[in-house]
């Protein structure tokens, strides 16, 4: 994967698909049914970031049952995980908000 810069910075230029790129980042591994509850939107809204997401190289998916997880593409590059892990720390005090969050969700789906 060879995702440039400039590409990087405008598929995470949209609030939903930036919170649902760090969420990942930070969790490893994250379900879209995770993410709606987590981030207060819509199935439909989620799915589509997630789609464009995977689409730019950022978020590879995997489907286990009625499940799809998405965690970061294997190829992702060492210096895109630098700038979301300086991104999270930028932005911890929403991010601290919505993992607790998302950790405060029952019935999440086991992962691998």
């Amino acid at each position: 994967m060879n995702i440039s810069v400039v590409q990087l910075f405008k598929c995470l230029s949209e609030e939903t698909r930036l919170n649902s790129t760090l969420l990942i980042h930070l969790e490893g591994e994250v379900c879209v049914c995770e993410l709606v509850e987590t981030l207060g939107e819509s199935q439909s809204k989620i799915s589509r970031h997630l789609s464009q997401l995977r689409n730019c190289g950022i978020l590879t998916d995997r489907r286990t049952g009625q499940w799809v997880f998405y965690s970061l593409h294997p190829d992702f590059p060492e210096w895109g995980n630098s700038v979301l892990g300086d991104a999270c720390i930028a932005n911890a005090k929403e991010l601290k908000g919505l993992r607790a969050r998302l950790n405060a969700l029952k019935d999440r789906p086991n992962r691998c």
